[in-house]
């Protein structure tokens, strides 16, 4: 098992990783009836994707003995409605300072559109990932 979440009421939820004790809280979003007061499960999607590229990015850069401590995601959600679902999302990644060679570069972003998450979601739904080089 990977995670419990338990309902709270209120279009709030609770998860907790089942390995480490970790919890993380939802809300349903301000436009959606909730109070917006933490991420939302649609966020949580995004903020996933962005975090996945990183880690594999982090993966591979580790193996060619790149550091990219320090690298740093934005990411932007873009709700569609009728049916209510994520249309896009689109993450700038600001790489942090280094020397980083054109191979360095493509080898870096080949990991990241090799990412599981995704790999996993609907073809429909618009991704954009612009890597920002220092």
């Amino acid at each position: 098992m990977t995670a419990e979440i338990i309902y709270q009421g209120q279009l709030r939820t609770q998860a907790t990783h089942i390995r480490s004790g970790n919890q993380i809280i939802t809300d349903a979003p301000v436009d959606n009836q909730g109070k917006g007061e933490a991420f939302s499960p649609t966020d949580m999607v995004a903020t996933g994707l962005a975090s996945c590229v990183i880690t594999i990015m982090g993966i591979k850069a580790r193996d060619k003995g790149i550091d990219i401590s320090g690298a740093k995601a934005k990411v932007t959600k873009v709700m569609a409605s009728d049916p209510r679902r994520i249309a896009k999302i689109e993450i700038n990644l600001y790489m942090p300072e280094g020397d980083y060679s054109d191979k360095d570069k493509i080898i870096l972003e080949k990991a990241a559109h090799g990412c599981p998450v995704r790999r996993s979601l609907h073809p429909d739904l618009e991704e954009v990932l612009n890597i920002i080089w220092p």
